[in-house]
């Protein structure tokens, strides 16, 4: 926490004024009085330095702009697990899309798990799954990389896609590009 007023414990002080300009070095009473003057406050902004750096601002107006500053930092975004589900006799037209739509979840950073479901006796057909599945797996590679292979639970064949990961490269003209990594 910094030190304000009269907490401010060195004799000396450099100062920096309201405007960002740089006053000089003082005495911490003429520093307080020249604070008490513009009716703000004398903040101890580097404590270490020698003689401490101390600026003349309005102390609760830069706490409020920092609390603002630091809730509207970005966060983290959490990794949502979102699922597609087929089944292998699906129309070309289905097909396409429910990878255009799985390629959306990709794009938005959503891991993404893909569900095969057999019905009845097509478990019995698991060949036309596994050629599905790898039809899936080619269209998706551009955008996705797979997490495990594709494996049966029970009655679905089941497979986890996930989000390819941008780097930004900067160029040598200082435009940056994103690359897929």
């Amino acid at each position: 926490m910094q030190r304000i007023n009269n907490s401010i414990r060195a004799k000396q002080v450099r100062l920096i004024g309201l405007d960002g300009a740089q006053v000089g070095i003082v005495s911490i009473d003429e520093a307080l009085a020249t604070a008490k003057v513009s009716s703000t406050d004398l903040v101890e902004i580097s404590p270490d330095a020698s003689p401490p750096v101390c600026k003349i601002m309005d102390y609760g107006k830069f706490l409020y702009d920092q609390k603002k500053q630091q809730g509207s930092q970005k966060k983290p975004k959490a990794q949502v697990l979102k699922e597609i589900k087929f089944r292998p006799n699906i129309g070309e037209n289905d097909f396409n899309v429910k990878i255009n739509r799985l390629k959306d979840f990709l794009a938005d950073g959503h891991k993404v798990k893909i569900r095969l479901w057999f019905k009845g006796r097509e478990i019995v057909h698991k060949s036309i799954g596994e050629e599905l599945v790898a039809k899936i797996i080619e269209t998706v590679s551009e955008s996705g990389e797979l997490d495990n292979e594709p494996k049966f639970e029970g009655k679905n064949l089941t497979l986890m896609v996930l989000p390819k990961k941008l780097k930004v490269v900067k160029k040598q003209n200082g435009n940056t590009k994103n690359e897929v990594q």
